[in-house]
């Protein structure tokens, strides 16, 4: 079921945390709110699950406005991090919960809780405890206990930041197939950027409670609205230089080359990515460097240079060889280069 928010703002006393929210999530769509510690993805979800109330605007779950609504009344599944489970209910219990309560008949209760346990691998488990579990058996139980009121819409709140690097990448791709069997209109709340990157169908990228970029993973990628968004999406982040732009060609401290951008600014900042660029010699690049730095990471290393004032990161091969301190030059494509405006931090054309 689709969901809007309509030019939400939410204070917490003189402190404004969502300014102005303007969000459409559509129908069977996995919406990931991505975001630092206060830009107001959480907030903004609770108020989706109405945990918080709008100072203004409005909230609507398909065609009902549910601004004033009880939480209990607007169908949603809230899936948290802590995972929220009754510690002294069985896995059984735990995941028949939402229909216990609504006083379903027994016998289709046993059959709901046994189908959803099967779809997330838990059907083994159903006797146990959660203190008996590991962490991801205990998230599983969690979603199918969201999964089972067949909701209008998933809210998440960082549901896999409790769990180890291997489980979260596991539990990733458990979470996207089976969003993808359900249709179920999912938001999902994080800071992490690869969470982000591969689980969303579109992301909404906010900073200090405004919308800067609302995108499929791939625009946000490969077109950035504006500096924040540029440097916040790729790891390791993008390499900006400071400079002028002026009919078509770039200046700056480490050097000046030619761009297909026609357009001036007299304060402008080059953008390109660590996997756009490569080292080359000194007079065969845009523009020249020291070598700074040299990190193997394992399938690759990442070199630092020095250029001018600017320090440029080159994603390279894990066999490079070159000495610190030797001049190189940075290449890169011209379709790889983003330029921004200094001022207003937009992205230019």
């Amino acid at each position: 079921m689709q969901v809007t928010l309509n030019n939400v703002h939410k204070s917490f006393g003189a402190v404004e945390v969502v300014k102005g929210l303007d969000l459409e999530v559509r129908d069977g769509e996995f919406l990931v709110l991505l975001g630092a510690s206060g830009s107001g993805k959480t907030t903004a979800l609770r108020m989706i699950a109405g945990l918080e109330t709008v100072t203004s605007g409005s909230v609507r779950i398909g065609e009902r406005d549910v601004t004033h609504v009880l939480p209990k009344y607007r169908d949603i599944a809230m899936v948290f991090q802590s995972y929220a489970l009754y510690p002294h209910k069985t896995v059984f219990a735990n995941i028949a919960y939402p229909l216990t309560v609504r006083k379903r008949p027994k016998a289709e209760i046993e059959a709901a809780v046994k189908d959803v346990a099967r779809q997330v691998q838990l059907d083994h488990l159903l006797d146990r405890l959660p203190r008996q579990l590991s962490g991801g058996q205990r998230q599983r139980v969690a979603l199918a206990r969201a999964i089972i009121r067949r909701p209008a819409a998933f809210l998440m709140d960082e549901p896999l930041s409790n769990l180890d690097a291997k489980l979260r990448g596991h539990m990733r791709a458990e979470l996207k197939h089976m969003q993808h069997e359900l249709g179920i209109t999912t938001i999902y709340v994080t800071h992490d950027q690869v969470e982000a990157m591969t689980l969303a169908h579109r992301v909404a990228l906010l900073d200090k409670g405004v919308l800067q970029q609302l995108d499929t993973p791939a625009n946000i990628y490969n077109r950035p609205a504006n500096l924040f968004v540029a440097g916040f999406i790729g790891s390791p982040p993008m390499n900006f230089l400071e400079g002028e732009l002026k009919e078509g060609r770039f200046s700056s401290e480490a050097g000046g080359f030619s761009t297909t951008n026609t357009r001036s600014a007299p304060r402008a900042v080059a953008g390109i990515r660590p996997e756009d660029c490569r080292v080359t010699e000194p007079d065969l690049g845009k523009f020249a460097g020291e070598v700074f730095a040299i990190e193997l990471i394992g399938d690759h290393s990442l070199v630092t240079c020095r250029c001018g004032g600017a320090s440029v990161t080159v994603k390279v091969d894990k066999e490079f060889q070159r000495e610190i301190g030797e001049r190189v030059g940075i290449g890169f494509d011209d379709r790889a280069l983003h330029l921004f405006d200094g001022e207003s931090g937009e992205r230019l054309g």
